[in-house]
């Protein structure tokens, strides 16, 4: 029989993963909304469906068929009030731990409560109902149909995750009438394993690389591990300034990811994907496919191409697919790759106007050894992520809510633990006035010391790579937030930390910052914590970024790229694959 499938794309894509899932039961209830599902499904020969006119009987007949065969099944209902007759046999199957997806087709979200008839709000589920909720929403663009795609591979996989129970799907039906369609789309099975199951085979071909977010410290076990796996698989890992991931693979290689240059080593084949929220992910480019390792086992897709999430501790991760290469040879031509190309742009970083990435570039290297740094958001994580940090140094930044606020709160929580270490923090402006309460608190020891950026606003809102210079005048009223905390008073931080007993420190130029910065840096521990406030122009900071990324220049190839991206955007990427070739 010739399969003929509606043409709304969030129904196919459920339909699609369905068969991806191997999930084919399903007990259909007559009603006008579900249309597009059901008649989709029942010209598929794939499914097997089974009818039922009440609601409340269909569900307690998916509780029975699925704790007979022991697989997943499919209800599905019309609008209205059908989708609470589930209620009873849904929380049967949560107490019972019954894989049962209710799919209860709906209008648009923005009808509810607009007196639009058979429309009713199910955003709310009782709690022992199901194990999770989502919601399909009509399909208007790619990033859609990527949310699309990632709900239902979630609300499919909660079924049988740590455990059998039910799931809900929200369906958005327009009530297109059209079935024309003959196949289904193209769509991203994501695959959860547990330690526990079979593990998915590891190819050696191709580019290898792990990306590690945000992370707490790792043990020397756990590097270990790691480095042993990069060995034996040809892998690289790239990081993020506060991934604490200190092993010989680690590649900080912001400063080559900021080129725009084309550069073949930062598109792997393979992405292990490790650790939390980051500001640094650009860093990969366009991976073919993500592998996720977390714990918590949670379906998050960074990078549009997750295929397999891991529930398990990093180190299980890695100790599994290294026995399988145990006496395999060694090779580290990925990594040696990579060195050369950030050795290459290194080497010619060029001579930089005063400004905070000319502060990074002069201190990166001259930090005690063994210290700890604590980063603010935005300029001082990307200015010193630019540059290879000694190994021996743990990196922090409050990248989680990735506000400005409690930078210096969290560099004094830290620096309290071990009052014989030294702490730095490095913050902008705007961060440090907005915590500079905890300046004053009687706990700060002498180990406590911060590097001031004062651009008197928020610098950021004026660097040519933000859209505010061409669209807004005069932003530094209040987008920039220019002209407060005393307008780069030179005095006004230096009397307030003199009075509270730190040691001062500033720096208005080149010279005045090489005839002071040794201070800061010293290795011992003064008697005093200490501020060292340096002040800059916008305009020295702007002209810093420009310089830092476009060391290198484009080849032709990128020029070509770029080019048709800017006249056709992201949907000319077919064709840039043909004329590059």
């Amino acid at each position: 029989m010739e399969q003929f499938y509606t043409d709304e794309r969030n129904v196919q894509i459920l339909i699609a993963l369905l068969k991806k899932h191997g999930i084919k039961h399903i007990v259909a209830s007559p009603g006008s909304t579900n249309v597009t599902f059901v008649a989709s499904v029942q010209q598929d020969s794939f499914f097997e469906i089974y009818s039922c006119v009440d609601e409340r009987s269909a569900a307690y007949m998916a509780c029975g068929l699925a704790a007979e065969i022991m697989q997943p099944v499919v209800l599905s209902c019309t609008g209205a009030t059908a989708s609470r007759n589930y209620f009873p046999a849904l929380t049967e199957a949560y107490y019972r731990k019954l894989p049962v997806l209710a799919v209860t087709s709906t209008q648009e979200e923005s009808k509810i409560g607009q007196l639009i008839p058979q429309v009713i709000d199910r955003s709310i589920q009782p709690a022992d109902t199901v194990k999770m909720s989502v919601h399909l929403q009509t399909v208007k663009d790619d990033d859609d149909q990527w949310n699309v795609m990632l709900k239902a591979n979630m609300a499919i996989l909660e079924l049988s995750h740590r455990g059998y129970g039910p799931v809900h799907i929200n369906l958005t039906t327009r009530y297109s009438k059209k079935f024309a369609i003959k196949s289904l789309p193209e769509v991203n099975k994501i695959s959860r394993v547990m330690p526990f199951d079979s593990f998915p085979e590891l190819s050696v071909n191709g580019k290898i690389a792990i990306y590690i977010g945000t992370h707490l410290h790792w043990t020397e076990a756990e590097t270990e591990l790691i480095d042993k796996f990069c060995a034996l698989y040809n892998a690289v890992v790239f990081n993020d300034p506060a991934s604490n991931f200190h092993g010989h693979y680690r590649l900080d290689y912001a400063l080559n990811a900021a080129q725009s240059s084309s550069d073949p080593n930062r598109s792997p084949d393979l992405l292990i994907h490790v650790g939390e929220m980051s500001d640094f992910c650009s860093i990969i480019e366009n991976p073919k496919q993500v592998w996720r390792i977390s714990p918590d086992g949670k379906i998050q897709d960074r990078y549009h191409a997750l295929s397999h999430v891991f529930e398990m501790p990093e180190s299980y991760f890695f100790q599994h697919y290294n026995a399988l290469r145990e006496n395999e040879p060694e090779n580290d031509s990925y990594l040696q790759s990579c060195l050369s190309a950030q050795k290459r742009i290194l080497s010619n970083l060029p001579q930089l106007p005063f400004s905070h990435l000319y502060v990074a570039s002069k201190l990166y290297d001259k930090l005690p050894k063994g210290c700890t740094l604590h980063l603010g958001i935005l300029s001082p994580l990307r200015s010193w992520g630019y540059f290879p940090l000694d190994k021996s140094i743990e990196v922090y930044c409050n990248e989680g809510g990735f506000g400005i606020d409690g930078n210096m709160s969290s560099l004094l929580g830290a620096s309290l633990a071990c009052p014989d270490k030294l702490f730095f923090g490095v913050v902008g402006d705007l961060s440090f006035f907005y915590d500079m309460n905890v300046l004053g608190n009687r706990h700060i020891q002498s180990n406590f010391r911060i590097l001031l950026i004062n651009n008197s606003l928020g610098a950021e809102f004026h660097l040519f790579k933000q859209l505010n210079l061409l669209y807004v005048n005069n932003i530094d009223r209040y987008l920039s937030a220019g002209n407060h905390f005393g307008n780069q008073s030179p005095v006004l931080v230096k009397h307030y930390a003199e009075n509270l007993g730190y040691e001062y420190l500033s720096a208005s130029s080149k010279q005045e910052f090489i005839q002071c910065y040794e201070r800061f840096v010293t290795p011992e521990l003064t008697e005093k914590p200490m501020i060292f406030e340096i002040f800059t122009q916008v305009d020295n900071e702007n002209e810093a970024l420009k310089q830092i990324w476009n060391i290198e220049e484009p080849d032709t190839k990128t020029v070509i790229k770029q080019s048709i991206k800017k006249i056709l955007g992201d949907k000319g990427g077919n064709l840039i694959k043909e004329v590059i070739k």
